[in-house]
């Protein structure tokens, strides 16, 4: 699928002009006109984080630049997609996170603003960091170290801090944020390890690792590492009786936990 990725994100677009004429030129311009999915991203993203600092076409501009120059980052951004398509109940083609959810066109901004982190234009990194925040509701320091394949599920609410490390196949659910503690410096925010899920309004506070695939469930406040396989829930979050299922599984709804 990865080598048809952009072919069958331009034959979904096709289908859904035939269905709904009035919106042609708005996705013929943002995707079936664009040569890639990094192109079509740069030309959505423009049209979103525009401002009288910068025009939607010098962004566009500017963003095609960093995708072509970054290392991997082309991969990450294909990464992320399938792993929305294929996590997401509610998202039945490729094209609808690149076209309407702002989780991953919050990430993909973030995307960029790493990009010139690492090479030190820490300016406009900032700029995109919060212009994307603004727009997104998504707020994502741009020295943070996020991996591809991964999903932030509405993404409303959302912060994810300077030091945060994340691996892939992470999901994570609106309200989350992962933290400092007052006044630390160095390394001082969450590692979410490979296949953790971490559900709405938790919050994970301090340089502490969630494991692999453990399960932070809604409305946690987590301030100790999380075993792996481990599901916790609570204020201050807590081991609970269901463990080492799978998050399609369980329910975070369960009042039995």
């Amino acid at each position: 699928m990865k080598g048809n990725l952009w072919i069958e994100v331009q034959n979904e677009v096709q289908l859904r002009i035939e269905a709904e004429p009035s919106l042609n030129s708005f996705l013929t311009n943002l995707v079936l006109n664009q040569e890639s999915i990094t192109s079509s991203l740069a030309a959505i993203i423009a049209s979103k984080l525009h401002s009288d600092a910068l025009s939607a076409l010098d962004i566009k501009h500017f963003i095609n630049d960093v995708f072509d120059e970054c290392e991997n980052i082309k991969q990450e951004l294909e990464n992320d997609l399938i792993f929305f398509k294929d996590n997401d109940p509610a998202c039945k083609y490729f094209s609808t996170p690149l076209l309407f959810y702002k989780g991953y066109l919050g990430l993909a901004t973030y995307r960029a603003a790493n990009c010139l982190w690492k090479n030190d234009r820490h300016t406009m990194a900032l700029f995109f960091q919060n212009r994307a925040s603004e727009v997104f509701g998504i707020d994502i320091h741009p020295a943070a170290k996020i991996a591809g394949g991964v999903m932030i599920d509405h993404g409303t609410g959302v912060v994810i801090g300077e030091t945060s490390v994340i691996e892939s196949k992470v999901s994570i659910f609106q309200g989350v944020t992962l933290g400092g503690r007052g006044y630390e410096t160095g390394k001082r925010h969450p590692n979410i390890k490979k296949g953790a899920t971490i559900f709405a309004s938790s919050t994970i506070l301090g340089d502490i690792t969630i494991g692999e695939k453990a399960i932070v469930a809604a409305g946690s406040l987590v301030l100790k590492d999380v075993k792996k396989e481990t599901t916790v829930a609570g204020i201050p979050a807590k081991e609970v009786n269901k463990l080492n299922i799978s998050h399609k599984s369980w329910d975070p709804g369960d009042s039995g936990l």
